[in-house]
């Protein structure tokens, strides 16, 4: 039996680790802050598994492999599948109109249709991705926590690299791995007494897009800023604005929603932002999911295992030769 140790318990060692164990291998999992909180980027996430409208601006892998989420999301945790609504302002319709050319699998709604899927929503025209779906992040990763630990598989506090420890490796560390760039992502959490929704809906707009995704309770998480920084501190006062104006552009009735919780943090992400299995010897680096962890962490992980336990190279898999 195979005995793979795994640094980082972000969502892609964890997945990694889950992938791995129901397939026969021994795992370990090493992570100096423990199990996953506030410290990781996951712990901010959206939850979307909408590799239909990432298609509007990702690589077609990226569609392609993320058709694979929902399902294998669904062996561990609550899968919500109910399609993503993508909206427009009237003055806006052009960015709906061209969000339609570069996707697939849309069905084109006018006032009534989107009434019919959110009745809170007053919207001439939109378009919904019915193959979609969503889950809360944080439950996502508590309910992986409970797989593993079923599988007998925790999470070890211990400060480790690669090289500190024998045997076969993954170093899924994010930020903490080399040859890496940060995209800083910030988030709001809003409690709205008057809108609820039942599904991610994306706000098109040529300077702020927003989404807007449930998490039960009346709260809505808006999200999501896409800087170019290494800096990883608070949510900065104009991306405050920014999300907040946008939601209002939404739906006005937000003005009067209650602020819940603020975040953000650093997304590693590779020059191409496609993450990669890397393999050099014994060492395999699981990294750069960029905006796509929750989407991609399941082909990432099947691919790492599919490497190691047969020596089967998917086109995620990148050899190190250097």
């Amino acid at each position: 039996m195979a005995e793979i140790t795994i640094i980082g318990a972000g969502v892609a060692g964890l997945f990694a680790a889950h992938e791995l164990s129901r397939r026969g291998a021994r795992v370990r999992v090493l992570d100096r802050n423990g199990p996953p909180g506030p410290h990781g980027c996951s712990w901010w996430a959206g939850g979307m598994l909408a590799p239909d409208c990432e298609g509007a601006t990702a690589e077609p892998v990226v569609t392609r492999l993320g058709r694979e989420a929902a399902a294998a999301w669904a062996r561990v945790t609550t899968v919500t599948h109910r399609g993503t609504l993508v909206v427009a302002l009237h003055r806006d319709r052009s960015e709906l109109d061209r969000f339609a050319r570069r996707t697939e699998g849309a069905h084109r709604l006018d006032a009534e249709g989107i009434r019919a899927l959110e009745p809170d929503l007053d919207h001439r025209d939109g378009l919904h991705f019915p193959d979609e779906a969503h889950l809360d992040p944080r439950s996502a990763l508590a309910d992986l926590l409970a797989d593993l630990d079923r599988r007998d598989v925790g999470v070890e506090r211990a400060e480790a690299t690669p090289e500190d420890i024998a045997g076969t490796v993954i170093d899924a560390r994010g930020m903490a791995a080399l040859g890496l760039r940060g995209v800083r992502g910030e988030m709001v959490v809003i409690r709205s007494p008057e809108i609820a929704l039942t599904r991610p809906v994306r706000l098109l707009h040529p300077r702020h897009p927003l989404y807007v995704v449930p998490r039960g309770d009346g709260r809505l998480m808006l999200g999501a800023t896409q800087l170019e920084s290494a800096s990883c501190g608070p949510i900065h006062v104009r991306s405050l604005l920014e999300l907040l104006s946008a939601a209002y552009a939404l739906d006005p009735r937000l003005a009067e929603a209650e602020l819940v919780e603020t975040g953000a943090d650093l997304r590693p992400a590779y020059p191409d932002n496609i993450p990669r299995v890397t393999r050099k010897g014994r060492i395999l680096r699981l990294n750069g999911l960029f905006r796509h962890g929750f989407l991609l962490a399941p082909a990432l992980a099947r691919q790492a295992a599919d490497l190691l336990l047969n020596d089967t190279k998917g086109e995620l898999v990148h050899e190190d030769r250097g």
